[in-house]
This record gives C-alpha cells, structure tokens and sequence, in this order.
C-alpha cells in the first residue's frame, strides 16, 4: 500500500470514529439521578411542616381573640408576614417565632411538634431520644430539638440546634427578658452580639443576657450542632430595635 493510500484510509476511520463519539447518547451518572427524585420530596416536607406550624399558630391566635393585625403589632411584625406564616406560605426565622412567643404568651417549645410515635417515658425528668419533639424551619436550613421535658414551672428550656452550611437565626438581631447560654458540639457557629461578632469552633462555650441584642449563623461548609440553653423559657419583654 502506497503511503498516499494510508494515509487516505486513517484519515476515513478517524473521521468515522468522531461521529462515532458525538452521535453516542448521553448517559446520567446514578448519583444525578437519585437527587432529581429526592429533592421534590425534601420541599414537600418542608411545606408540610410549614403549614402545620401556621395552623397552630393560627388556633393559638383564635383562642387568644386577637385578629391577624393585633397579633402582628404586639409581635412587631407585618401582618402580611403574620398570614403567610398562618396559611404555611412562609418560613419563619427563629427571631420571628421568639416575637410570636412572646406576643402570645408561649414558649419557643410550644411550637414544636410532637412525634407521632412518641411515648410517655414514665418520667417528668427525662426525655428519650427518640421522644424529642422538632421544630425543623427548613428555608433558614435551622432544626431545633427539645431536650427539655414538658412540664410545667420549669425555669430553662435545653434544645439541640442542627444548623445547615449558610442555615440562620435571620437577618434581623433580636433580643428578650432573660439569659442563653450553649456549647459548640459540631462544626462551627457564627454568634453576634450587639456590635461584637465570634467565630466559635468546636468546644467553644457561650453565655449571654438574652437583652443583648443578637443572632447567628453557620459559616461553614458542614452541619454545625449547639447545645443551646434558654431561660427563663418564656420571656416577656417588647422586641430589640437592630443596632
């Protein structure tokens, strides 16, 4: 075979081989395929705690006889956000709950829902880990547990925060009667005061009066966990202004 001849055919069978490559289909990766089936559930369970946090809410506001705009008022919040909450079109942050609380004369734990399957533990002093009643905001990425039993005169509620990477308190810096104080378990927490700001890693520890004006987020690319204690755990006082 002449060398022109060769070099006529390799020519032939790259050409063949490229249309080859860019005529050949696709094909997904299995780990894609398992995040487009799994996302849609994730939002719908995120809607559904939603809208059974706003029907509590809005039964508790009945029963107080206070109309949407009373309710927003006291809680120096709009009554726009105040109907959204209610009709589980909006997730609120944890300043936003603390208001609610406030305004209606409830602890942050009042809005916690309890298992279905959860049991009485024969005990008004311990909780079960798997008896811990959630409150899961799952647009601000923040999961609370209570750790603390459902009874009656206790002086502090105890929680087990669970805060996604970029997961928040909020925007806004709020601040109430009373005093908080936690532990970094895992990952790291961004926590500010007033005009001071720390940056806590792991086996940090804090404790603040709760009339400091304050918020916190997630800076970090993992899951952080606060043990994170409050007391009283129904404070009564008129929400902080943002410095």
């Amino acid at each position: 075979m002449s060398a022109a001849v060769f070099r006529k055919e390799f020519k032939m069978r790259a050409s063949k081989s490229r249309r080859s490559v860019e005529q050949a289909p696709l094909i997904s990766s299995e780990p894609e395929v398992q995040r487009s089936r799994i996302e849609p559930v994730e939002d719908a369970d995120g809607r559904e705690e939603d809208r059974r946090l706003g029907q509590r809410l809005r039964t508790l506001r009945r029963e107080r006889k206070l109309s949407v705009q009373a309710l927003a008022e006291a809680a120096a919040l709009s009554a726009g956000m105040v109907s959204q909450i209610e009709r589980g079109l909006s997730t609120p942050s944890l300043r936003s709950l603390r208001l609610l609380g406030i305004a209606l004369g409830v602890p942050m734990s009042w809005f916690f829902a309890a298992l279905d399957h959860s049991a009485p533990s024969g005990s008004p002093y311990v909780v079960r880990r798997s008896d811990r009643r959630l409150l899961r905001l799952t647009q601000t990425g923040v999961m609370k547990e209570l750790l603390s039993p459902d009874t009656e005169g206790r002086l502090m509620e105890m929680y087990e925060l669970t805060i996604e990477a970029g997961g928040s308190s909020g925007v806004d810096f709020y601040n109430h009667e009373g005093e908080k104080a936690g532990v970094v378990v895992a990952g790291s927490l961004r926590l500010w005061l007033q005009d001071d700001l720390f940056t806590l890693e792991e086996g940090d520890s804090f404790q603040f009066p709760s009339l400091v004006p304050h918020r916190f987020d997630n800076p970090g690319r993992q899951l952080a966990r606060i043990l994170w204690i409050n007391s009283p755990p129904s404070p009564r006082s008129a929400p902080a202004k943002t410095p």
